[in-house]
């Protein structure tokens, strides 16, 4: 909804944001190494990656977009992310593989994107369901003065990628705070 600039896709799936090391305590790492991505080696993973991970604030530019993600996030992860391709194709097998698609977890829970208020404790159980019991993030927007959207879902994984850990929450008075009823 207004005032957020995106171009929401058709199907209104949770896309990826981003893959990205983060910090228990403290500000996120950014821009680690100065390591520009080959794009000319994505190929054959640009549909898929379209699809999961799509730049929504211009659907003509996803390569910049991953650029962008690999500069400021991906070269973070050594050694765990190895290299740009590396990082493309583990946001694809998390996505896919480690049904880490908030979008399914959640329509498997019956629980639909209609624009409807939605128990924040309903989402969150869902997606714990589908999470081995860890605590997702929330990222909620006011689009009114009544209405709070869930925006963004963060998923959080084990240094090695292989499993899921509850995620750090918000500190109070993040405007970014999601009140116990969300639009969804």
């Amino acid at each position: 909804s207004n005032p957020t600039p995106c171009n929401d896709p058709p199907d209104k799936l949770f896309t990826v944001h981003g893959l990205w090391p983060s910090n228990k305590n403290g500000p996120d790492p950014e821009k680690c190494k100065n390591i520009q991505m080959n794009s000319r080696k994505i190929g054959n993973m640009t549909a898929q990656l379209e699809i999961i991970w799509p730049n929504v604030l211009n659907r003509t530019d996803h390569v910049g977009f991953w650029e962008r993600e690999w500069l400021k996030h991906g070269t973070c992860g050594y050694p765990t992310i190895r290299d740009d391709m590396h990082y493309l194709k583990t946001v694809i097998k998390m996505y896919i593989t480690q049904k880490q698609n908030v979008s399914a977890i959640l329509s498997k829970a019956m629980i639909q994107p209609n624009g409807k208020n939605r128990s924040l404790v309903d989402i969150e159980n869902a997606i714990r369901s589908g999470t081995n019991n860890m605590k997702p993030k929330f990222k909620c927007q006011k689009n009114t003065r009544t209405t709070t959207e869930l925006v963004e879902v963060t998923l959080c994984s084990d240094r090695d990628l292989t499993k899921f850990i509850n995620c750090p929450q918000r500190s109070q008075g993040s405007r970014y705070l999601c009140p116990a009823d969300v639009q969804y």
